[in-house]
């Protein structure tokens, strides 16, 4: 299949982020077997000099295809995202984290999704999570495939990788793009593009390497990680997209991840996703 679709890739980096591994990321994006019309960079408030450096490096060598956008201070990931989209010149955006690997041929495939289906507004795949420093694979992240299993899987959970997410820029900014005051923003954005009538799809197959370090399980033993996830299901209750029980049951759940040691939840994490 031949594609003609032009597309930007988005992807916003703060100071915390190791340099290595965003060279990592914006090298995969640079060598993609379809690559990107545009690359935009948010940068979530200043950086260190390892990581302008690197912005640097790409600028210097892809200068009409990097477009770098800068907070002079840290306003969070909604806010780093939806700027990202208004400086996306393109209606298609493939968007990802800034420490993790897209696969060469994940924008072909997205791309090819979108074009065999104009009236797809989402879509995303698979993930292999691997252990930082050590490459071990960890699991594969799999997710429902056809539109109406992600909706019914996005009354519980997120039925969209994040770090894979491809949107049409019209559609995410008519329901106000990704809210700048939700800590689980990438969930809840999905779920109010699937409420307002998005459709959606996913690929089965790995479309990027997701890294995973301590950290990971430090964020979602967090409590404000916790709280935020059952606001989010609380809000989708509200506005009549999940029933009480699909509010509930997922709650209950977040709670004991934050409850439980920090070894059991790691060893519950890799059994439920286990490929």
């Amino acid at each position: 299949m031949s594609l003609t679709t032009k597309y930007s890739m988005l992807v916003s980096v703060y100071k915390k982020v190791n340099h290595k591994h965003f060279r990592q990321c914006l090298e995969s994006i640079f060598s993609q077997t379809y690559p990107a019309e545009q690359v935009v960079v948010v940068c979530d408030g200043p950086l260190t000099n390892e990581l302008d450096e690197v912005i640097s490096d790409f600028k210097e060598k892809y200068p009409n295809t990097l477009d770098v956008v800068r907070f002079s201070e840290n306003k969070g990931t909604g806010a780093a995202a939806n700027a990202g989209i208004d400086a996306c010149r393109n209606n298609l955006i493939l968007k990802t984290d800034s420490d993790d690997i897209c696969r060469k041929n994940r924008a072909e495939i997205q791309v090819a999704v979108h074009e065999k289906n104009p009236a797809i507004t989402m879509s995303g795949g698979f993930i292999r999570e691997f252990l930082d420093g050590t490459d071990e694979e960890i699991a594969v992240k799999k997710v429902p495939l056809s539109h109406n299993e992600i909706v019914k899987y996005a009354k519980r959970r997120n039925p969209i990788n994040n770090p894979t997410i491809a949107i049409k820029k019209d559609f995410s900014q008519k329901i106000g793009g990704f809210d700048t005051d939700a800590r689980c923003e990438d969930y809840d954005f999905v779920c109010r593009m699937l409420h307002a009538g998005a459709k959606a799809e996913n690929v089965d197959k790995i479309l990027l390497d997701y890294r995973v370090s301590p950290d990971n399980l430090k964020r979602r033993k967090n409590w404000k990680n916790t709280k935020s996830f059952i606001q989010v299901r609380y809000r989708n209750f509200k506005r009549g997209f999940c029933s009480f029980f699909d509010f509930l049951i997922p709650s209950i759940a977040q709670l004991l991840m934050f409850i439980l040691p920090t070894k059991l939840t790691g060893a519950f994490y890799k059994k439920i996703l286990r490929k």
